[in-house]
């Protein structure tokens, strides 16, 4: 688990992909850090070490089988009845797997909102209405599924969202699918987000 805790006012839980807390999930923690929030980073894969970004059919394969979203769910919700009382505002910022377990975390009561990153496995969770303030980063196109056709389906939620340029995993700058521009405008999106419902 990674903490970086300041007695903030507010709280952020980021969820990481597949791959576990590498060095991009590492870096974006700090960066939020600096923004005036605690942030934890909780280590869903349970594993010494993050997996490496050729490893990702058995990274994925490694999360299904031994975590799972249900099982990951289950520990952010655990996570969230420890730390409660200790914060003001909590949100939830996810990376693909991570954002779909933010998502079906946003069903619970005592958070201030949710982020998800090109959470492609939303669309098996896609009849949940979040109880929190809500903002999803989509790429162009998904492998797996048409983007579109889920954007439009989750419009009815009155949901934030936001189609960019660029693959999946367009927000790591330690991926081959990074786009600058586009990790740029979703992390300025992010941060008014945050700063929008934290004042409320």
């Amino acid at each position: 688990m990674t903490k970086i805790q300041k007695k903030k006012e507010s709280l952020i839980i980021v969820l990481h992909e597949i791959y576990g807390i590498n060095q991009h999930i590492k870096s974006f923690c700090e960066i939020l850090s600096d923004q005036d929030y605690d942030v934890i980073c909780p280590n869903l894969l349970e594993q010494d070490g993050p997996f490496d970004y050729s490893e990702e059919m058995i990274a994925y394969r490694h999360f299904m089988e031994n975590v799972g979203f249900m099982g990951a769910v289950k520990k952010i919700k655990n996570l969230l009845l420890d730390v409660r009382v200790q914060y003001r505002k909590i949100y939830l910022i996810g990376f693909s797997v991570g954002a779909t377990v933010a998502w079906v975390c946003s069903e619970e009561e005592g958070l201030n909102g949710i982020v998800g990153y090109y959470g492609s496995r939303i669309r098996s969770y896609k009849e949940i209405v979040p109880k929190c303030p809500a903002i999803l980063f989509f790429p162009e196109q998904e492998p797996s599924f048409n983007v579109d056709e889920l954007i439009s389906y989750l419009n009815r939620r009155n949901i934030e969202i936001h189609k960019l340029n660029g693959q999946h995993g367009f927000s790591d700058p330690y991926s081959t699918k990074y786009n600058a521009e586009s990790s740029r405008s979703a992390f300025n999106e992010t941060l008014a987000f945050l700063k929008k419902y934290g004042e409320k």
